[in-house]
């Protein structure tokens, strides 16, 4: 005769809370990095624009026709 047969089962689990919580803190923290980076380039860009338009290295005004 055969014996017990055991089938083995993939177990299922919730979600890894903990785990989920670091992706989560993670992603904000690159996503808010990228997003200060950026904010840092537009800031230096209006900087060099405001610098060269006192210097009168360029102008935002059309000189006459």
């Amino acid at each position: 005769m055969a014996g017990p047969h055991r089938i083995g089962h993939a177990v299922t689990q919730g979600p890894n809370v903990v785990k989920e919580i670091i992706y989560g803190i993670t992603l904000g923290l690159i996503a808010g990095g990228l997003w200060k980076i950026h904010h840092w380039n537009n800031q230096r860009r209006t900087k060099e624009f405001y610098d060269l338009l006192e210097k009168g290295e360029i102008s935002t005004v059309v000189e006459g026709e």
